[in-house]
């Protein structure tokens, strides 16, 4: 949580980074303005077999195949009902490229590292502790996510049954 704050930092303290915020079951989020490769309306994915229910299934994104996670599912929300409202932000990532789903875009905030308050300990398990930093904008707050923690975290809904079963 804090190596996010101390990274951005660099060797100035007061460092701006510019985070794209969107809206997702109701909360608003960011993440880094960097990893960001395009917006896109919605279209129809292609359901993979076998995926977890976060996976909405894959789209062609001119001639490479690009997972489209529903961003609802990964944070603990009910499935999205696409509308003309809901985009997919597509990231590049450690895991590679793939789509966020998310309710609708924001904004584009510039952020002075200073700005960023830690994620509190609250007892969340480590594989959903998507959350790096907080931001409070007025009588709103901005939880910025690790991209990585997102797509690549071992989330309940991944976990291999046959090892229950054992």
């Amino acid at each position: 949580m804090d190596t996010l704050i101390a990274s951005q930092a660099g060797t100035a303290g007061n460092a701006v980074c510019e985070y794209l915020t969107f809206a997702a079951a109701g909360q608003e989020y960011g993440i880094d303005i960097l990893a960001v490769r395009e917006i896109r309306g919605w279209t129809v994915e292609n359901p993979l077999p076998n995926c977890p229910p976060s996976v909405r299934g894959v789209i062609n994104l001119r001639g490479q195949v690009v997972p489209i996670y529903d961003l609802r599912i990964r944070l603990g929300a009910e499935r999205s009902t696409p509308t003309a409202t809901h985009v997919v932000i597509v990231v590049e990532a450690a895991a590679g490229f793939y789509g966020l789903l998310v309710d609708a875009v924001s904004d584009i905030m510039s952020v002075a590292n200073g700005e960023l308050q830690p994620v509190p300990q609250t007892g969340m398990a480590a594989e959903n502790a998507f959350l790096t930093a907080l931001l409070p904008r007025d009588t709103r707050m901005v939880s910025l996510l690790d991209l990585d923690l997102l797509v690549g975290g071992r989330a309940p809904e991944f976990e291999d049954v046959s090892l229950a079963a054992a």
